[in-house]
């Protein structure tokens, strides 16, 4: 059977811009937060064909009602194409996929800079709806930095 390709969806333009929730001062090599919308900053990557070109560090707004909303739109504003999470929630996902910007699952990569190198390698799949966050339900993420 053959694999399907889970590679970044225009890897193949050139220039494409991860975002990836982060703890502390963000960079490849700050710990991810589990959670998108109270994560502390995103580190955004640049990547060209696969390789790294540019990395910094964008500050999240601080969460209250609707935080994630305003999350996704400052991810949407600073040129992203693909977001690395561990949790997200449907209306948050919804601004993300209306601003054409694709998330990807992963609970297992602890850094970064481990999570983009699984995207560039094409190892990781676009969000499932069982994989959404829905607080209703009482779901922890752990951390929320």
């Amino acid at each position: 059977m053959e694999k399907p390709d889970m590679s970044l969806p225009s890897a193949d333009r050139g220039d494409f811009v991860v975002a990836v929730p982060s703890i502390g001062e963000g960079g490849l090599d700050a710990r991810r937060s589990r959670h998108f919308g109270k994560s502390r900053n995103f580190t955004l990557i640049e990547l060209t064909h696969g390789e790294i070109k540019s990395v910094r560090v964008v500050p999240n707004e601080p969460h209250s009602e609707g935080g994630c909303q305003v999350a996704a739109q400052l991810l949407a504003s600073a040129g992203v194409n693909a977001l690395v999470a561990g949790g997200i929630g449907a209306r948050p996902l919804a601004v993300l996929s209306e601003a054409g910007i694709d998330v990807y699952f992963d609970r297992q990569r602890k850094t970064v800079g481990e999570a983009v190198a699984a995207l560039a390698a094409g190892e990781l799949q676009l969000i499932a709806a069982d994989q959404i966050c829905d607080h209703h339900r009482g779901e922890r993420h752990g951390d929320s930095n």
